[in-house]
């Protein structure tokens, strides 16, 4: 049972969509209505409001790192075993892109994946802020950014802490992350995605 209840509590965190709450606390159009629809900070970038922008990635990011956190402190409290991190971390995750509150339509996860990540391990979370980074500086292409980062956080996780059950939860993320992109992957074979900043 408090396995259950640790799992549920992150998924429910996760479920909390910050472009959503941003949006309507700074009176901003739904995220969900314009552009490509997905209530992220890249979404709500295209309102022309940079701090919203912000705040929701911020928020998005912070919620998938306080999980794996507080899942990690109180752990040992209740006697239970690394594992339930683990589980915490996909929970987390997995509201966010089916969050309850939303009637399950979220994010595709980038922000709350950069923060399970850097919860998991700091190292790990730089190496895939730093692949973002660069593929965005240089393509300006958000789902690009995102989509190669997912491909080697699996990579990456296996070569900091070995291939074990860390590195497999991240390989879950990531193909999560990937299939919630899929439409974007289609735009990019047919040349026909958007630029980070881009209203569309």
């Amino acid at each position: 049972m408090t396995t259950l209840l640790f799992i549920a509590v992150a998924y429910l965190l996760g479920s909390l969509s910050f472009a959503v709450i941003v949006s309507r606390a700074m009176r901003l159009p739904d995220p969900r209505s314009f552009g490509s629809g997905n209530p992220g900070a890249t979404n709500v970038l295209r309102s022309g409001h940079k701090l919203a922008a912000v705040l929701t990635l911020l928020g998005d990011a912070l919620k998938g790192w306080v999980a794996v956190v507080l899942a990690r402190m109180l752990a040992p409290q209740f006697g239970l075993d690394d594992d339930i991190v683990l589980l915490c971390a996909l929970a987390v995750f997995i509201g966010h892109l089916f969050p309850v509150f939303f009637r399950f339509q979220g994010g595709k996860g980038v922000a709350t994946a950069f923060g399970v990540l850097v919860g998991l391990n700091p190292w790990l979370g730089l190496a895939c802020m730093a692949t973002w980074l660069f593929m965005a500086g240089v393509f300006r292409i958000s789902s690009l950014a995102a989509l190669t980062t997912a491909v080697l956080a699996p990579v990456y996780a296996a070569l900091l802490m070995g291939w074990g059950n860390t590195a497999i939860t991240v390989l879950v993320i990531a193909l999560l992350l990937v299939y919630r992109h899929k439409n974007n992957l289609i735009k990019l074979v047919n040349g026909e995605e958007g630029r980070i900043g881009a209203r569309s």
